[in-house]
């Protein structure tokens, strides 16, 4: 028995609850699909049309409640133990993704990876595609060496009872970090995850401008996690980065530089050879200024 729960924002998932629907009865199982729209406005009529499929429906809230506290909602809808939480604009890679899945349902949390197509997209989304490939779209073996943190929400296989013992830190109503303190709380109370390779594909990518605003958000959150006391050095290395930089007194230094080249890393991240590492230069900067502002 098997609950599969998606939230949607802005985007078409019929395709996807098609998709879900074969593999589930493909595989002869007890199951339902939730579908929860956290208030967005495009795809209402594609998507309705979820509704016609068997044991499957999709509605939409009247306001929108953030990227953690749909989560916890959908699980609380859930009429199963076994809850599969997939990401809207994800799809399986293999047409086994249900059955893989079954096979280990016995274990509390299961992450099948995040795959990202090899077709190179239009220059405006190279960053996203980049930064996907090289650091979510990661090989068994390179997930097996930090389990933790390697783990995304977006293809994830959990215990009910789990996720009602642990739930989503709805403190985080803005995008971004969600995974990483979800997933550190489960570590920290010796929550064990398997990885194995089940993947989806992520097919929604970001323009390079949308994806870098999105990032400042998220490190809006990192830092109220930190302010909080909820992420450590440990799991972030920007938080180590800062603290070692405060450590050093060279905060002040590092913020001049910042706002120095801050364009110029700009126009890299904007162009069709992204550099990761200046990425990561312009996250801890951008950090750095949330921090002393």
């Amino acid at each position: 028995m098997l609950s599969i729960l998606i939230p949607v924002y802005n985007y078409n998932v019929l395709p996807l609850a098609s998709e879900l629907v074969k593999q589930c009865n493909s595989c002869g199982i007890i199951f339902e699909i939730l579908f929860l729209d956290d208030a967005s406005q495009e795809f209402a009529i594609e998507n309705e049309r979820i509704n016609q499929f068997e044991n499957t429906s999709y509605s939409i809230l009247e306001k929108n409640i953030g990227r953690s506290a749909i989560r916890n909602l959908l699980a609380q809808k859930a009429v199963y133990e076994n809850l599969l939480f997939l990401d809207a604009d994800t799809i399986p890679v293999h047409h086994n993704f249900i059955s893989n899945y079954i096979s280990e349902i016995e274990k509390k949390v299961v992450f099948g990876g995040l795959l990202y197509e090899n077709k190179r997209p239009p220059k405006e989304q190279v960053l996203r595609w980049t930064y996907g490939k090289k650091r979510e779209a990661l090989s068994l073996s390179e997930r097996n060496r930090n389990p933790s943190n390697t783990a995304l929400v977006s293809n994830l296989l959990i215990k009910k009872e789990i996720l009602y013992r642990f739930p989503f830190d709805e403190n985080l109503t803005k995008y971004g970090y969600e995974d990483l303190l979800f997933f550190a709380v489960l570590k920290s109370n010796q929550i064990e995850i398997k990885h194995i390779e089940n993947s989806v594909f992520h097919l929604n990518l970001e323009s390079s401008s949308l994806f870098l605003n999105k990032t400042k958000t998220a490190l809006e959150n990192l830092v109220l996690l930190d302010y909080l006391n909820k992420i450590s050095k440990n799991e972030s290395k920007i938080i180590g980065s800062f603290d070692f930089l405060k450590k050093m007194k060279l905060i002040s230094i590092f913020n001049f530089v910042f706002k120095k080249s801050e364009q110029k890393i700009e126009r890299n991240l904007f162009s069709n050879k992204p550099s990761l590492f200046l990425f990561d230069i312009y996250k801890l900067g951008y950090y750095c200024f949330l921090k002393t502002k």
